[in-house]
């Protein structure tokens, strides 16, 4: 069972247009479709069909093989650090 941390985290990962669904199996071992299960409970209906959306239209980079070749980085060099982060503590 996830801490309402964890879960609150991953759906700020989620919500994240360049961060890779890789990188949230990565950190919390969840694969894509439990990601979008969580999206789904935790969101209201609206938001949850605008971030599938997004995902889906190519709008975002959650898929590493649309994700262009320029990107290196799995968050925005203008997003602030965050505490627990396993990625961002390379």
């Amino acid at each position: 069972m996830m801490s309402n941390e964890d879960i609150d985290r991953v759906i700020e990962m989620a919500w994240e247009d360049r961060t890779p669904f890789e990188a949230i199996k990565f950190q919390f071992g969840l694969s894509e479709g439990e990601v979008i299960k969580i999206m789904r409970k935790n969101l209201k209906r609206k938001s949850f069909n605008l971030w599938r959306k997004r995902v889906n239209e190519g709008v975002s980079q959650k898929h590493l093989k649309k994700r262009s070749e320029d990107i290196k980085r799995f968050r925005c060099s203008r997003q602030r650090g965050i505490s627990n982060n396993k990625i961002s503590k390379r």
